[in-house]
């Protein structure tokens, strides 16, 4: 039906302008437009292999439609099932997305759908699809090239250094994210989750004390601190307990200044309740151990009390159900 819809315009238009002899350029030029709208028809309604079939014809047609590439591309990608890996029929999605992706990567001349182009490109390349990262680094590198102060590619491009094994361009590549934008929080925390899972968590509460530094008015920044002080208190049993206590204090100094920021908070509520209890099992003093956990129950409760308000408030937000017929 589409096919018979767009060639009824095609003459609709060409009879509309009068115009006695038109050349094959220039019909053909009509047909791939008319193509490429059916194409976005189909895509918008998830139509992938419907859109695949106009987005063919419009290139078909003209070479030249370059937008198509990047959404043919993608029509063959979200066909793509991770879990169907290895069939033939499946595996040919990716590769066509693939190829497509990189026709758009190449011809295309809108900034915004090139750069899509070669996200999309990447991520094919990732763990979950094709698993290449030596193709994938080249992608990431031509996305900083487009925009160097853009610290989502340095992240990416870092993930694929990391699970390579490269970790010292693993380590420079967010070094330098954070140099490109230091006003962004995520260059700071990023950089405060690559260290800790290298197992360097000085480093890591450098990266968040140096975020907070720059954000004294965010509670979520002093609430992140204290989590990782939680952390390395209860799960790093090489700690002695004088070391346990230290980033206790570190962490219960961290999560007041959350709260004196937003008292209303109620997951640092709750971090401070964790971290009162470890404190509470290093505690000598029986008397003082009831205490800190009185303490943290009363903060429990809190959070709790905050929860429901919290959940109440979203109910009466939302919209009523429509009215059921009664007749």
């Amino acid at each position: 039906m589409r096919k018979f819809s767009s060639q009824a315009v095609v003459l609709a238009l060409v009879s509309g302008l009068g115009v006695v002899t038109v050349g094959c350029g220039q019909i053909a030029m009509v047909q791939a437009r008319m193509a490429l709208k059916d194409g976005h028809t189909a895509y918008q309604q998830q139509d992938y292999r419907g859109a695949v079939e106009d987005y063919e014809k419009a290139i078909a047609a003209d070479p030249n439609q370059t937008e198509a590439y990047f959404y043919l591309g993608n029509s063959y990608d979200n066909q793509y099932r991770p879990t169907r890996r290895g069939e033939p029929a499946n595996d040919l999605l990716l590769e066509r997305a693939v190829e497509n992706y990189k026709k758009a990567a190449e011809l295309e001349q809108n900034p915004q759908l090139k750069r899509l182009a070669l996200q999309y490109l990447a991520n094919a390349f990732g763990a979950d699809k094709l698993n290449d990262p030596a193709q994938s680094e080249p992608v990431v590198q031509q996305l900083i090239q487009m925009d160097p102060t853009e610290p989502v590619n340095y992240f990416a491009l870092s993930k694929i250094y990391e699970d390579s094994g490269d970790y010292d361009n693993a380590e420079t590549t967010l070094v330098k994210a954070r140099e490109m934008k230091p006003t962004d929080p995520a260059v700071y925390t990023t950089l405060a989750a690559y260290y800790n899972r290298q197992g360097e968590f000085d480093k890591s509460m450098e990266a968040l004390v140096a975020r907070a530094e720059r954000e004294p008015m965010n509670p979520e920044a002093f609430y992140t601190i204290a989590t990782y002080q939680w952390e390395k208190a209860y799960r790093d049993f090489s700690l002695s307990d004088a070391d346990k206590l230290r980033h206790v204090q570190l962490g219960i100094e961290a999560v007041d200044k959350a709260i004196s920021l937003n008292d209303q908070y109620m997951e640092a509520l709750v971090y401070k309740n964790l971290l009162l209890r470890v404190q509470a099992n290093l505690e000598r003093n029986p008397a003082r151990q009831q205490a800190l956990l009185k303490e943290a129950t009363d903060l429990s409760n809190r959070a709790e009390e905050i929860r429901k308000k919290n959940a109440a408030g979203a109910a009466a937000a939302a919209p009523a159900p429509a009215a059921g017929r009664t007749d």
